[in-house]
């Protein structure tokens, strides 16, 4: 089996959540670059938003909100995800080449296949060719992203974009079941962890990708996993705040999510990074804006505390 050795210490990055009830699309968009900044203050070391379409609830679209952030973000990798068979490809690969005309560091792009049949239907996108689509559009994009000419049909003129990324993108498939683990060895850098996947669920999955990384002789860049979080001042405020909203339709389950203070984050990192995980992904999934910001500012001492471990 090919080597898997990573650089320590393990990597915090920050995924910010693009809606935020009952708040106005105004605040929404004050309350995420709020959540950017308290990131790169942390001293986080990725930046990533999500990607959804035709919602009911205001949702602020990744790739105008990430080149906002850009503008104050540290000169560290940043990326979004997008549920590729609902881009068309040379759009996209436009939209990614102009996002890193703006950063010095590596633009990492995060792949899902997506699974919400509204959104597809919102496109004109058929769900059932979902798998598909996606290995279609995921070979023209990374054929653009390098520079390629293009024929979309037989005899047509050739298709290139500009500007091409002048570092190569980083490609990670975001999958929770064998055929798209397989996927994501097969064709990407790295696959990612979704954060309805239970950590031990998550390290059986693990071992499933090194050995496809085997087989197909593919080292990953890393091995990342996404999970919502909060990092509290003491077990008062995590009694007080944090666990009843968790039982109050904040669709997060206790064996999915991290919790604690700052030494029992630093613990659950470390137990991830034991695991073989080099990068967590964090996304807030309280509302409260002062307590999300004020769990950030404590990041910055779990990240001091895994640094040293």
């Amino acid at each position: 089996m090919l080597p898997f050795v990573y650089a320590r210490p393990m990597r915090i990055g920050a995924s910010i959540r693009s809606f935020h009830p009952p708040a106005s699309a105004r605040g929404i968009a004050r309350q995420m670059l709020e959540r950017a900044d308290a990131a790169g203050r942390a001293g986080l070391d990725s930046l990533f938003l999500g990607d959804h379409h035709a919602t009911a609830m205001p949702y602020l679209q990744n790739v105008p909100m990430l080149a906002r952030m850009l503008a104050s973000w540290p000169e560290r990798p940043a990326g979004a995800l997008f549920l590729l068979p609902l881009w068309e490809p040379v759009l996209l690969a436009e939209q990614i080449g102009t996002l890193a005309a703006l950063m010095p560091q590596r633009f990492i792009a995060q792949c899902c296949v997506g699974a919400d049949p509204a959104q597809f239907r919102a496109v004109g996108a058929d769900p059932r060719t979902r798998g598909r689509e996606f290995e279609r559009r995921f070979a023209l994009l990374r054929h653009l992203l390098a520079g390629e000419q293009l024929s979309r049909e037989e005899g047509g003129v050739p298709v290139g974009i500009s500007p091409v990324p002048e570092a190569p993108v980083e490609y990670w498939i975001g999958a929770d079941v064998p055929v798209a683990i397989d996927r994501a060895a097969r064709l990407a850098d790295a696959w990612l962890v979704g954060p309805n996947v239970a950590v031990d669920e998550a390290v059986r999955l693990l071992a499933y990708y090194r050995e496809r990384c085997d087989a197909y002789e593919r080292k990953p860049a890393a091995t990342p996993i996404r999970r919502n979080i909060h990092v509290a001042d003491s077990e008062a405020e995590l009694a007080r705040r944090v666990r009843p909203a968790m039982q109050d339709g904040m669709g997060v389950e206790p064996d999915k999510v991290i919790v604690g203070t700052v030494p029992q984050v630093a613990e659950a990192f470390r137990d991830l990074a034991a695991a073989g995980f080099s990068d967590v992904i964090v996304r807030h999934f309280l509302d409260d804006q002062a307590a999300v910001l004020d769990s950030y500012a404590r990041l910055a001492e779990v990240r001091a505390l895994v640094g040293d471990a």
